[in-house]
């Protein structure tokens, strides 16, 4: 299964690509996405859907995973950003046919690094061992979207496997 995880933002979008080969992970492309403060929004909106829907295009992943939103109160005006550029990349998966899931980011920290309260550090550290990594990526937007990606397989994998043991039982 080939699964394209998503770190939405508006400054800096992170993108992941990975397939599943049983237990196993390989890296096949990750990036950022990134825009300039000072141009119009529905510009820079714009740049994050073009560059989201020519990274499904290329890579054709099976299914887009996104991180849960969690609101701040004190960070309203992010949020409401957030969530303009987190829907330009549903939309984004719409257009081209890939259903989105999404997960609680201590689910992710949980899956990949064993606990749900793993740092940014943690989960790159364990993100480019398991994919066995040359370089570590410049962004932590990039390593949490491979995150996002992996930990889909696990939960899929779970779930599949779930579903034969009751079928058989």
């Amino acid at each position: 299964m080939r699964i394209i995880g998503v770190d939405p933002a508006l400054r800096v979008t992170g993108y992941g690509v990975v397939e599943c080969e049983g237990d196993r992970f390989v890296h096949i492309a990750s990036g950022t996405i990134s825009t300039l403060s000072d141009k119009p929004l529905q510009e820079r909106l714009n740049t994050v859907y073009d560059g989201i829907t020519a990274q499904i295009n290329r890579h054709k992943p099976s299914v887009m995973v996104l991180e849960k939103v969690f609101v701040h109160h004190a960070h309203t005006t992010t949020a409401f950003l957030l969530g303009q550029a987190r829907g330009t990349i549903v939309l984004a998966a719409e257009k081209c046919s890939i259903p989105v899931v999404e997960y609680a980011a201590t689910q992710v920290k949980k899956s990949i690094a064993g606990q749900g309260h793993a740092t940014k550090q943690q989960i790159q550290r364990m993100v480019v061992s398991l994919l066995a990594m040359k370089e570590i990526p410049k962004f932590f937007d990039v390593t949490d979207a491979l995150a996002l990606a992996m930990a889909h397989s696990y939960f899929n994998r779970n779930s599949r496997l779930a579903e034969i043991l009751a079928a058989n039982s």
